[in-house]
């Protein structure tokens, strides 16, 4: 049995991973790994502020979680992007281990799942700028994860990002960022509670 640590950015999304998490200890699920959560904040600064605590943890899994941009209209709000990789504003990429048994668990638990590249920026991405991410082959957008893939070592590293918004409904526009927080935020407890099946795979 292998312990997973969650690298959760924000403390909302910590809060909801938490809950997915005590969710799924309550159905008792079986072969559950344990699983801690730690936030690291917002962007890159942060994250690399993050890396030393995320290192110095024993666990043998770390997995980046939390809301992304969705970069094309192909996926709907609260749908879950498991990163094949993760790429940075330059010529970073990051390979995530694990990927066809973390979406396979996903959607096992009744998530809608898509594969992708997850990219990572260092201010938010709005309008042209997701047009711009999506020509360089990415799904999804954060300001996170490839600055938390330091933290990996050796250890298996993987991402999830549950969709938040889309180009046709980006934060900014309010009554969209309304309809669609409830379900992005049912999206990340339900991928939060299927993790602990996984994190115990070989």
């Amino acid at each position: 049995m292998s312990e997973l640590l969650i690298a959760a950015p924000l403390r909302l999304e910590a809060a909801m991973i938490r809950g997915g998490l005590r969710r799924a200890a309550r159905a008792e699920q079986p072969g559950g790994a344990p699983a801690r959560v730690q936030q690291t904040g917002m962007g890159p600064a942060r994250s690399r502020a993050a890396v030393a605590a995320l290192v110095a943890d024993p666990a043998s899994r770390l997995l980046v979680m939390g809301f992304g941009g969705g970069l094309d209209e192909l996926g709907e709000v609260g749908d879950a992007v498991v990163a094949d990789a993760v790429i940075g504003p330059g010529e970073e990429r990051v390979e995530c281990a694990a990927a066809d048994e973390l979406a396979a668990a996903l959607l096992k638990g009744g998530m809608t799942v898509r594969r992708g590249v997850v990219a990572s920026v260092e201010h938010i991405a709005m309008g042209a700028a997701r047009t711009r991410l999506q020509e360089r082959g990415a799904a999804a957008v954060d300001m996170e994860s490839v600055w938390l893939a330091a933290a990996a070592a050796q250890r298996p590293f993987a991402v999830v990002r549950v969709i938040s918004d889309t180009p046709g409904r980006e934060l900014t526009r309010p009554l969209a960022t309304v309809a669609g927080f409830a379900r992005a935020s049912a999206g990340l407890r339900r991928a939060a509670g299927c993790l602990p099946a996984w994190a115990s795979s070989d």
